[in-house]
């Protein structure tokens, strides 16, 4: 049994299941419409069946399960219709983010995120695929972080969730990764300036193209 997968507090539970649930999920290890194999899962994980489905709920409720009546449950897959859609408010909450950050960002987080940036453009030069999509991840978390607005970034997490996976890991033409690239040299020089109308905007822009990447490599017809 992994190290990493053992060792789970006996406090909350649940919930630290539900997140190595959810973990599994975003790595794309348990795949859209996949079934949840409970006794693997528990073996896995080394627990019961009783806090096992407890997590299932709690992702339930989050759209990243659905419970099949007596027969367990499976990860949700999702329509193109519904990326768009998520991806439209999930545009307009970074968006946000980015104007409150550049009011509360300090000058040691915009150096943080320069870094990360830099790596990032390292990862993408060198076809570092896994890397480069990480790092990516982390500058809008960062940027979402420096908000300061706990009930934004609860918004965006729970939201985001369901197409964290495709979001982060659709691949792009060359000429589409040079574009996200050059965005976000274009959020790093807003930042640096505390310009938050801009980097509202160029933020915006940088979520609503990956409409088509994402529906492209995930989407399917609604059922």
């Amino acid at each position: 049994m992994n190290s990493v997968e053992t060792g789970i507090s006996r406090r909350y539970l649940h919930d630290e299941v539900a997140e190595r649930l959810r973990a599994l999920i975003m790595s794309g290890e348990l795949e859209p419409r996949a079934r949840l194999n409970e006794v693997s899962l528990t073996e896995r994980f080394g627990i019961s069946r009783t806090p096992l489905r407890e997590a299932i709920k709690i992702l339930a409720t989050e759209g990243l399960l659905e419970l099949l009546p007596n027969r367990g449950a499976r990860v949700v897959s999702i329509s193109t219709a519904e990326i768009e859609e998520i991806l439209e408010v999930v545009a307009g909450l970074e968006a946000v983010a980015a104007e409150l950050a550049c009011r509360h960002i300090t000058d040691a987080e915009v150096e943080a995120i320069a870094a990360t940036h830099a790596a990032m453009v390292a990862a993408w030069r060198r076809e570092d695929d896994p890397a480069y999509f990480a790092l990516n991840r982390q500058i809008h978390e960062a940027i979402m972080a420096a908000s300061r607005n706990a009930t934004l970034a609860n918004m965006y997490a729970s939201l985001s969730g369901r197409i964290q996976r495709a979001r982060y890991s659709a691949h792009k033409t060359p000429e589409q990764w040079q574009q996200a690239v050059d965005e976000h040299e274009q959020m790093l020089v807003h930042l640096r300036a505390r310009d938050g109308e801009a980097l509202a905007r160029v933020m915006r822009a940088h979520i609503r193209g990956k409409k088509p990447v994402i529906a492209a490599a995930y989407g399917t017809e609604a059922e």
